[in-house]
């Protein structure tokens, strides 16, 4: 089969190539990938970011995000037949969602909501579970309270906004001028412009920061936060937890721990915690984004899509961090 792979790690590596068709475990399920989106993550995987923690062995077919057509199913899987039209992010340990076919464990799996087409279902897994398991599961967002999303426009962002406005919260976003307007449309009660205002500045007693920019805005963001607040960051640094979580070394669950020791320390002083969330997979939580996407409460935001061939040409323009939305590979 065809997929987009890489044969070592760095900034513009990458090549359309054959690699065999995946094994079907016993709880797998063969998926033939219609669409796929792009993340940030490919591109901090393709450049080795992640090596320490998940070492990857090469050829590496990159890809996190899916939507598409089950074609066979393992002996022991219940929930899925062939001919499903699904979506998924698959665990992170068997990544490869850039080719024609990929095996995914049932778990991961979700059936594809109703009312979207492939190009929108393969914009959703990453982005909409990262925003579940930070607003849901880790602050428990509640009615009333009080919810900074950085970046509204980008992938995480348009989702997270959705998501937040569903559960009753009051949602402030940053995002530049020119996408004011755009993500006070997705629901956004307050919209700050970075290019005019320091979110600092204008927010105060808030009880949930998710933070998905550099370690400057993480620590900026400890300002807008009330007593008991909640500082949840997807863009690091790890912690010592996370890597208890990904069952890593004694020795790198150290260098976790000091890595989050420094914006640790300033939450504590102003009664604040930390949280680094890394998300994960989990078909569960993806059938119930389902329900809130085939209620019309949640909208997939695609940005563009681009061919299969162009997928390096896609990882590029996600990079540069101009997309509003999701950006998505068309693989069928």
């Amino acid at each position: 089969m065809k997929a987009f792979l890489i044969d070592r790690y760095g900034k513009n590596t990458g090549r359309i190539g054959e690699t065999p068709t995946p094994a079907v475990g016993a709880h797998d399920v063969l998926i033939e990938v219609h669409a796929s989106s792009v993340n940030l993550l490919d591109s901090k995987i393709r450049k080795g970011e992640f090596k320490l923690i998940m070492p990857y062995s090469f050829p590496l077919v990159l890809g996190n995000d899916l939507a598409g057509v089950v074609v066979e199913v393992g002996s022991q899987v219940k929930r899925f037949k062939q001919g499903d039209e699904v979506y998924a992010r698959p665990p992170e340990a068997r990544i490869g969602t850039f080719a024609q076919l990929i095996a995914v464990n049932e778990n991961a799996i979700a059936l594809k909501p109703a009312n979207t087409n492939m190009t929108q279902a393969a914009s959703i897994p990453l982005v909409a579970l990262t925003a579940w398991q930070v607003l849901v599961e880790t602050a428990q967002l509640k009615k009333g309270q009080k919810v900074l999303i950085h970046a509204g426009s980008g992938g995480v962002g348009t989702l997270a906004i959705q998501l937040a406005k569903h559960l009753g919260a009051f949602v402030a976003t940053t995002t530049s001028t020119a996408n004011v307007e755009w993500v006070k449309a997705l629901g956004a009660d307050l919209v700050i412009d970075y290019t005019q205002q320091n979110f600092e500045s204008v927010l105060h007693d808030y009880d949930v920061v998710l933070n998905s920019l550099g370690a400057d805005v993480l620590v900026t963001s400890l300002k807008v936060l009330k007593s008991g607040g909640q500082l949840i960051s997807i863009s690091g640094p790890p912690s010592a937890q996370f890597a208890q979580e990904q069952g890593l070394s004694w020795p790198l669950k150290q260098v976790m721990r000091l890595l989050s020791l420094g914006i640790r320390c300033k939450a504590r002083k102003q009664d604040v915690s930390y949280t680094f969330v890394f998300m994960r997979a989990n078909g569960a939580q993806l059938q119930q984004i389902t329900a809130l996407i085939e209620a019309g409460i949640i909208k997939p935001v695609v940005d563009r899509s681009f061919t299969f061939e162009s997928t390096g040409e896609a990882l590029t323009y996600v990079e540069q961090g101009r997309a509003k939305g999701k950006v998505v590979v068309t693989i069928k």
